[in-house]
């Protein structure tokens, strides 16, 4: 499942996101309001985590933009104002619950994946991709719980196309997803990556589309 983590606050913002990509999930973390308003229309997410008091635009016009836009995407608000006025305010503008700043980590993942059921989410370390499974904490392929023998690169790769199921990744977002942020990779350099990793998914009902000149986007029958 994509997350991702709207707030201003870096040590929280990392704290959460290592908890919750310890659990498997892939996180997206934006710290000004602006920024995350531009993520959540382009990118988009299966949940969104949302400071209220954040640079840029604050977390009510982040959240009422989302749902003018038709974005139903779950979200919980967070916040260090604990008075009911601003819950209720966060709650009719649009948002699926409300944690009151500090809390705790395990109630927040519980909150989450009770959104989750409520939107019928797979909030979970596993992903199926027709008769393949795909391990998110072991980092590997399945079939008939044996693990296939993918290159590491190829693993990286499938996970950001996962992350971003039914939407065009481009060549510049696997690059860092496969490299790291900050490499001098050229775009041409993922090209043999998906290339191996299309040939080994297509006899599984698995395709990954070329996108010309914009990337590339993971297709699953049924």
């Amino acid at each position: 499942m994509r997350i991702a983590i709207v707030e201003d606050n870096e040590a929280l913002a990392n704290g959460i996101a290592y908890r919750l990509r310890d659990r498997g999930h892939a996180v997206d973390i934006l710290h000004d309001g602006r920024d995350a308003d531009e993520f959540l229309s382009q990118e988009g997410a299966d949940l969104v985590v949302l400071d209220l008091n954040l640079p840029g635009l604050d977390g009510l016009e982040v959240l009422r933009a989302m749902r003018r836009r038709g974005d139903s995407t779950p979200v919980i608000l967070l916040t260090a104002r604990s008075e009911t006025a601003e819950r209720v305010a966060g709650l009719d503008a649009g948002a699926d619950d409300y944690l009151t700043k500090p809390f705790e980590m395990d109630e927040l993942e519980a909150r989450l994946r009770a959104m989750a059921r409520r939107k019928n989410l797979e909030f979970a370390a596993f992903d199926r991709l027709g008769p393949l499974v795909f391990d998110r904490d072991g980092r590997q392929l399945v079939l008939d719980q044996r693990p296939l023998d993918v290159p590491r690169r190829e693993i990286a790769t499938l996970e950001c196309l996962l992350e971003r199921r039914g939407r065009i990744v481009s060549k510049a977002q696997l690059i860092t997803h496969v490299y790291g942020t900050g490499s001098d990779a050229e775009d041409s350099a993922i090209e043999p990556h998906v290339s191996r990793l299309r040939k080994r998914l297509e006899p599984f009902g698995i395709r990954i589309r070329t996108a010309r000149g914009l990337g590339y986007m993971l297709e699953i029958d049924g």
